[in-house]
């Protein structure tokens, strides 16, 4: 099992299946919406 966790506020976006355990690091729809905001 693995998880899919937000860099920018740490929330848990999506669990996956997978042969061995892992956490890997995105940035959920709310943040990137709101880096892309500070952008402009």
């Amino acid at each position: 099992m693995g998880t899919i966790i937000c860099q920018t506020c740490n929330n848990t976006i999506e669990h996956y299946e997978d042969e061995k355990v892992s956490v890997l690091y995105s940035h959920c729809g709310t943040c990137q919406y709101d880096i892309e905001k500070e952008m402009e």
